[in-house]
């Protein structure tokens, strides 16, 4: 803040108010706590809302598999009713006599319980046992491919703040040397060696420098914002992220290929369905056999009625039996189902090829871009040292007054240039890193 500081004294006034806005911001940061990559992926693991929704489709996935919900349980059912009347009743008997009865009174009490369960049924029952095994797998998987969703969108939030942070840096160094240059071309016009045509395009740099530097510092800002939106917290919250990008640069075609063929989401997503589609033909051709079910229950049933020949009857006892059942014919809808069901299957194993090949398609571009990224990563790197050289020899000339402004100008563009590229090819480096690790399934915290 002191150099800061230092650095506005000498600018002009609106520059200055400008500057020491973004002054008062920096140092607000500066009081913010560092955030590290860990501690960003643990925040969206436990805030983000996709997760969270996933997280409940588990559950459900869960308590959807028990023995009731495939049929394999018996089901005991109780019942109670209690009612009764009262009616005016007029009666003729076949003698021809009338007798008219008032206000006469009926009642009836029953209850019980019936126990029912299905012993057979051509197997559908662990067939739908074995299906609700599978969805759940498929819950898991999805919940799987979510967490990797969530922690790639995260990496990639962060290390644009981190990229961002860098190129700040980077415009604040382009703006003390623009700063240099101008104070020279002032000392110099003062002293009667200069020009007021230097001095001017002296300015005209510094102030195009002032803006591409408050245009970063507003980029920093949203993607900060977007880091925040990805770990669902407050959006207004400022920090600061790491210093340097880390890239894993061993990573190898073959050992990824085998990792992806076991762990990508995508792909156990597709194989699971293929099960289900299997598990649903078993399950149609399971309706060819008999249903076979036993049945028993207990009964209790009290009635009175005055005018009937028992004025009140009482029964209780045990009921039991057994019922088949046995579709013989409904229209060919059998078969149809059977049909659409092996269809099924085709479609399923179909699918799962298809993912299978744009998997692979996309692990191998994205290898690719991986590769090139890292070579251009050396090439970058070696020209922000040549870059860096070349601007400080550049410098010292021109503090001699052995070049013009234009060829420090110059040089001061070919170093923000190569500082930008080799920041972005780190930057792209990193994302296909990323992208691999998440298509093989190997993204995790570290």
């Amino acid at each position: 803040m002191k150099r800061l500081n230092y650095k506005l004294g000498k600018r002009s006034t609106v520059v200055f108010c400008l500057m020491t806005v973004l002054a008062i911001s920096t140092q607000l940061a500066s009081a913010q706590q560092k955030l590290s990559l860990e501690e960003a992926i643990s925040v969206a693991l436990k805030n983000n809302y996709d997760i969270k929704l996933v997280n409940n489709d588990i559950q459900i996935a869960k308590n959807n598999l028990n023995l009731g919900n495939a049929g394999m349980l018996p089901q005991l059912t109780g019942s109670f009713s209690d009612g009764g009347s009262k009616q005016d009743i007029t009666r003729t008997q076949s003698n021809g006599n009338q007798q008219t009865l008032n206000g006469v009174r009926n009642t009836s009490m029953n209850y019980g319980a019936a126990l029912g369960w299905t012993i057979f049924d051509g197997l559908q029952m662990f067939t739908n046992y074995e299906r609700l095994k599978e969805l759940q797998k498929l819950g898991e998987v999805n919940a799987k491919a979510t967490i990797l969703t969530t922690i790639s969108n995260v990496i990639n939030a962060y290390y644009t703040v981190l990229k961002e942070q860098q190129l700040v840096t980077a415009r604040d160094s382009a703006l003390d040397i623009s700063q240099l240059r101008l104070t020279i071309a002032n000392n110099k016009l003062s002293i009667g060696r200069g020009s007021k045509l230097d001095v001017l395009a002296a300015k005209v740099d510094y102030n195009t420098d002032t803006s591409a530097y408050l245009q970063e510092i507003n980029l920093l800002k949203t993607s900060k914002t977007a880091l925040n939106q990805v770990m669902a917290r407050d959006l207004n919250l400022d920090f600061k992220v790491a210093e340097r990008i880390d890239i894993d640069a061993a990573l190898n075609l073959a050992t990824l290929e085998g990792q992806m063929a076991q762990l990508n989401p995508d792909l156990q997503n597709a194989f699971i369905n293929k099960k289900i589609a299997e598990l649903n033909l078993k399950q149609v051709k399971g309706q060819r056999y008999p249903v076979v079910a036993v049945n028993s229950g207990y009964e209790f049933q009290k009635s009175a009625s005055p005018t009937g020949f028992n004025t009140q009857t009482r029964s209780n006892g045990f009921t039991y039996g057994v019922t088949a059942s046995l579709n013989i014919f409904n229209g060919f809808l059998q078969r149809q189902n059977e049909r659409n069901a092996k269809i099924g299957i085709n479609s399923s194993e179909l699918s799962f090829e298809k993912t299978k090949q744009d998997i692979n398609a996309q692990l191998l571009s994205t290898y690719q871009n991986y590769s090139t990224n890292l070579d251009l990563l050396k090439i970058e790197k070696s020209n922000v040292d040549i870059a860096r050289q070349n601007l400080d020899i550049t410098l010292d000339k021109y503090r001699l007054g052995s070049i013009s402004p234009l060829e420090l100008r110059e040089a001061q563009k070919n170093f923000i240039d190569a500082i930008t590229r080799y920041l972005n090819a780190q930057y792209e480096a990193k994302l296909t890193e990323i992208s691999l690790k998440e298509i093989s399934g190997t993204l995790n915290i570290q």
